[in-house]
């Protein structure tokens, strides 16, 4: 979201590109397929497609000695190729058979790395990591004081761990040939803090692959005796007999220690189906949680049923922490009552924390405390001790490197959280006290040390690891975002825990984004920061604390030149009922002021507790754009202009903002476009509406409940409500609860009311919990039904977000051909529908 009040920025303008403003102008509607065509992906104009292929600038991950930054080059999209190979939906996962690792191996943040520069901080030497042949790496990371680098890389046959010196960038394979890694739940290593060891999780010895039954050999049955079960409606869940064994022959895994300059191994343990594992910060243990049956079909592998471990380093077991139940049975705003959020204590060798819940974790009873933080130390053979209990539900505790805790806890009722300071011996500190929805509010995040290899694991109901909270003396640091009505300004303090009262170390300009990343040094005087604007890409500085002046450590270049020459504005206005809304207004290449062109409006909605946090501005107007992916950006290049997420803020306390869904819903989109016709951009003739997932759904009830767009463009939506019945999104009533609420917010209800053209998208294989490719298909059924202009478009192997290059060239091309028919070239509105 980027947002500005009008009277405070004008139009930004750089030197026009008149060959790329009239090659967009040229480049005339998409041609893509009719239903009686055969099959085939479509190409938007070539000048697109250039952005399109623009190289990805570098990811940067700084080593925690503070000395290097590795930069990785990543291929930007896999091919429908790659998304066709073999894949298995178990548990909520999705995995590569042949592999025995995740279903895409590009394509994500941190996958289809190709290439790895360790550039060193203080002369900028550079030297290149010895990458494998046809390389497809994944999971990098650093050994906790930097001098050593991992990373995972993947084959046709399997998974590799690579080692790499982390100065000379000399590299090895660990793990390869007939050893592989299981990376069916995540990342599977971790290292040890001797920084040598990586503790990983391999494919142990199988036997033959379960195969179904030729024949059935009776019906799958599923049973429930009086106990309420409530659940989301989960994708990629086990289904029968045959996916339990499956799952149970894929999932298993060997633990083994790795020495990474031998390649050494040394198994941990019986083989078994993990859900996390992580190490002592000592090196000395080893915490796990085992998956056991009866694996539940309603939920995805972190709600089985687990058992808690604590482990030697050669599998002895030391301490059983829990013998956890499948969550089955938990409440929609609840918690399972046993333990969770379970961790080892990042500042001690061997100590390791967890909650349980003192309500039985159902929040609708009334209790003077909702749950208490526990922690038992090495040998583990005690008692738990309490460390405190919280009024609200709990949500996260850090330590800092001299022991003070950071404990947070929220209550969703009031949409408050507070976060309070606990030293032995002493009463709990309240230090922030919050709208959890208001950004001028945020205080920031405490500054890590950094000093951490990473935690393997799927998370879920524990096992996850972290760094210490950096504290000097009295004093820790905070980083966050800095909203305010001017937009973002990042922000580093530094908070006396003595007397709560912070000073500002930086503070970015109010015309630039420049946000802290990380300290260079653990006396915070030195820090490293990622500076932008409109004009200058993204790079990497170091900075002293307390000077102006910045050092250059990186020198990345404009991606997109291209796109420099469009037009970007930062508007607020107001909703009828007094909220503020804000959006912002990209202009195309070459436009000239007073013109009218078409507007597409993208946008998500979003609820909130109050009318003060919604009118909240975020996001900065000095960003630097880059049109990535299927982006809706690309309409610019075709000579449209862009609402980009006009706020469409449904707004009330507790539990009853969607009460009035609809009615906000429709009132901030007409602002919107009393808005942009106001400033002399578009008239009413010619706007339309998108957006993805949640805003395909505002997309589909806009048409429903209104006439102000003439198209509309919804991609990879739930329609009907009531196959979500146990929530969604922040809706948190179930169905037999609220089913007016339900049925009023649910466009399937309202087909009959849809009369303006609509597009509806989806990924054949969705994973996004409520978003099954079903709720696109009735919706067009019903549509279609009714006589309604209705295209439904279904992408083959793709999931909620798109991914393959030729399905995100279609995508752009099918938006263009759409909206080039019923928005840019259409005519005027009949005297019926103008009125409507």
């Amino acid at each position: 979201m980027l947002t500005r009040p009008v009277r405070a920025i004008a139009f930004i303008a750089l030197i026009l590109a008149p060959a790329l403003a009239l090659r967009a102008a040229q480049g005339g509607a998409a041609q893509v397929p009719s239903a009686s065509d055969a099959p085939k992906y479509a190409l938007p104009p070539q000048a697109i497609v250039e952005v399109f292929d623009a190289e990805f600038l570098p990811q940067t991950t700084l080593s925690p000695n503070k000395q290097v930054v590795a930069l990785t080059k990543a291929r930007a999209h896999p091919t429908i190729a790659e998304l066709a190979q073999p894949m298995l939906r178990l548990a909520g996962w999705r995995v590569n058979p042949k592999t025995s690792g995740p279903h895409r191996a590009s394509g994500l943040p941190g996958t289809g790395i190709y290439s790895i520069t360790l550039k060193t901080i203080a002369d900028g030497a550079e030297v290149n990591v010895t990458m494998p042949a046809q390389a497809r790496v994944s999971h990098m990371k650093f050994s906790p004081d930097g001098s050593r680098l991992a990373f995972l890389n993947t084959t046709d046959a399997g998974i590799e761990l690579w080692a790499a010196d982390g100065l000379t960038g000399s590299a090895r394979a660990v793990i390869a040939g007939s050893s592989r890694i299981n990376a069916t739940t995540g990342d599977p290593c971790d290292w040890l803090s001797d920084n040598v060891t990586m503790v990983c999780r391999l494919v142990p010895v199988r036997g033959p692959i379960p195969r179904a039954p030729v024949e059935p050999l009776g019906p799958n049955v599923r049973e429930s005796y009086g106990k309420a079960s409530p659940a989301p409606t989960y994708e990629d869940l086990l289904n029968s007999t045959f996916d339990d064994a499956l799952f149970e022959y894929y999932f298993t895994s060997q633990l083994v220690a790795f020495n990474t300059r031998t390649g050494e191994g040394n198994m941990i343990g019986r083989p078994a189906v993990f859900n996390s594992v992580t190490a002592s910060p000592g090196g000395g243990f080893v915490l796990v949680s085992k998956i056991k049956k009866p694996f539940s079909h309603i939920l995805p592998m972190n709600g089985f049923p687990q058992d808690v471990e604590i482990w030697t380093r050669a599998g002895g077991l030391v301490k059983k922490i829990a013998d956890l139940p499948s969550r089955e049975g938990t409440t929609l705003t609840g918690v399972e009552p046993g333990p969770r959020a379970y961790r080892w204590r990042a500042d001690q060798p061997a100590t390791i924390l967890w909650v349980e819940a003192l309500d039985g974790g159902d929040l609708k009873k009334t209790v003077p405390f909702r749950d208490k933080v526990v922690s038992l130390a090495a040998p583990f053979s005690g008692q738990p001790a309490e460390i405190a209990t919280t009024e609200w539900r709990y949500e996260s505790i850090a330590y800092t490197d001299s022991g003070i805790a950071l404990l947070s806890e929220n209550d969703r009722a009031s949409r408050r959280t507070r976060t309070w300071i606990l030293e032995p011996g002493a009463a709990p500190r309240k230090v922030w006290d919050r709208k959890q929805d208001a950004a001028y509010d945020n205080p920031g995040t405490p500054v890590m040390r950094r000093n951490a290899g990473g935690a393997a694991g799927a998370g879920g109901r524990g096992g996850g690891g972290a760094s210490p909270i950096l504290q000097n003396g009295d004093y820790i640091y905070v980083a966050g975002e800095g909203a305010s009505a001017e937009g973002d300004r990042p922000f580093l303090d530094r908070l006396n825990v003595k007397t709560l009262k912070s000073e500002r170390i930086f503070r970015s300009s109010a015309e630039s984004l420049e946000s802290f990343v990380a300290p260079l040094n653990d006396e915070m005087t030195k820090f490293l920061t990622r500076y932008e604007t409109q004009k200058e890409a993204p790079n990497y500085f170091a900075r002293d604390a307390g000077a102006n002046a910045k050092r250059a450590v990186t020198q990345f270049k404009d991606p997109q030149p291209q796109v420099r020459d469009l037009l970007r504005q930062y508007v607020t206005y107001k909703r009828k009922d007094g909220v503020t809304l804000s959006g912002t207004l990209y202009l195309p290449p070459g436009y000239k002021q007073g013109t009218k062109v078409p507007v597409i409006m993208w946008a998500y909605p979003r609820e909130f507790g109050d009318a003060d946090s919604a009118s909240q501005v975020s996001g900065s107007p000095n960003s630097f754009t880059e049109i990535r992916g299927a982006s809706h950006l690309f309409l610019l290049l075709s000579g449209y202009a862009i609402f980009d997420n006009p706020t469409m803020p449904i707004i009330g306390p507790g539990e009853t903002a969607n009460d009035t869904y609809v009615e906000q819903l429709v009132a901030s989109a007409q602002a919107a476009i009393d808005k942009v016709v106001e400033m002399g951009v578009a008239d009413r003739d010619r706007i339309g509406i998108g957006g993805h997932s949640y805003g395909g759904f505002m997309t589909a009830n806009l048409l429903a409940h209104s006439r102000l767009f003439r198209a509309g463009f919804a991609e990879s939506g739930a329609y009907n409500r009531s196959l979500t019945p146990w929530g969604f999104q922040a809706e948190r009533r179930s169905f037999w609860e609220a089913p007016e609420i339900y049925t009023k917010m649910s466009p399937f209800w309202f087909a009959h009311q849809i009369k303006d053209p609509i597009l509806l998208m989806h990924g054949e294989v969705d994973d996004n919990t409520g978003t099954f490719p079903i709720q696109s298909e009735r919706l067009y059924a019903a549509l279609k039904g009714h006589g309604a202009t209705v295209r439904y478009v279904t992408l083959p192997h793709e999931a909620h977000g798109y991914a393959a290059r030729e399905t995100l060239l279609h995508v752009i091309a099918e938006r263009l051909n759409w909206f080039d028919k019923y928005v840019k070239n259409a005519g005027p509105r009949s005297t019926t529908d103008a009125q409507q």
